[in-house]
Parts: C-alpha cells; structure tokens; sequence
C-alpha cells in the first residue's frame, strides 16, 4: 500500500498556491480575467494581466506573482518553466446596504467580494513551439 501512494505522489505535480480573500470585487468579473490567464507559462500571464483594461486584473496579478514567489522560494522551483495550473475565483461573503427609495422604501445593495486562488506548476516547455503558441503571423488559429 505504501508504494502506490509513493507512485501516486510522485506522478503528482507540484503546486504552489496563492489565495486573496475578500477581494471587494463581483466574482463574475474577476472571472474573466482568469479566463485569460488559464494554462498560460508564467511569464505570458502577468504580461496578458499587467496590459489588461480590467480593474480586476490588479488583483489577480497579485495573486499570481504571489504564487510564483512561492514556487521559488518554497519549492525552488524554476521561474522560467512555471505555467499557471488552475485559477479560479470563488465568491466570498456578501456586504448587505440599504439605499433609501421613496416613500419610505428601501432597495438592497449588495456589494460581493471574492476569493481568488491560483496555483503554478513546473512544466517543460515543447521546444519547437516558439513564442507564436502555434499561430500564424495575424494571430489566427487553424
């Protein structure tokens, strides 16, 4: 028994983790821009993050190089072969407001927060690839 968990663990890859809690922020909109970065090397997702014109791309950056930083110091992973694994954002408690309306009325505002995970690993990369991530010159998949 004690060798089938040995195999188990060691076909495993190793992750490293980040999470940020209570984010002030609607989890669909973090979810997009997680959508961008899924199964993307390291380096690729914080540059896709750090050009982004989402305001949740800021806390997802963090969250990323968080995780990276982990890998490294943690694991000694190498930088230059992490690719972000899983992303995911998940929501987190709802602050419940009271905007008065009229005649006495009151309307509910509900101002949701999230928790972002992100978890890399350490993957080789395909030599023949190159940076074009098998797309031609306009940018076009076929």
């Amino acid at each position: 028994m004690a060798d089938t968990t040995a195999e188990s663990s060691a076909a495993a890859p190793v992750r490293a983790r980040a999470v940020a809690r209570f984010v002030r922020m609607s989890p669909t909109k973090v979810r997009r821009v997680v959508a961008l970065i899924k199964d993307r090397p390291l380096q690729e997702a914080l540059d896709i993050l750090r050009f982004s014109p989402h305001a949740a791309a800021t806390p997802v950056f963090k969250v990323v190089a968080s995780a990276a930083a982990n890998a490294e110091n943690n694991l000694d992973l190498d930088r230059d072969t992490l690719v972000v694994a899983a992303a995911f954002a998940d929501e987190g408690p709802t602050l419940k407001r009271i905007r008065p309306r009229a005649q006495g009325r009151a309307y509910r505002i509900r101002k949701r927060t999230s928790h972002i995970t992100v978890e890399v690993e350490s993957r080789e990369q395909p030599a023949g690839r190159g940076g074009a991530r098998g797309r031609n010159a306009k940018g076009r998949t076929r």
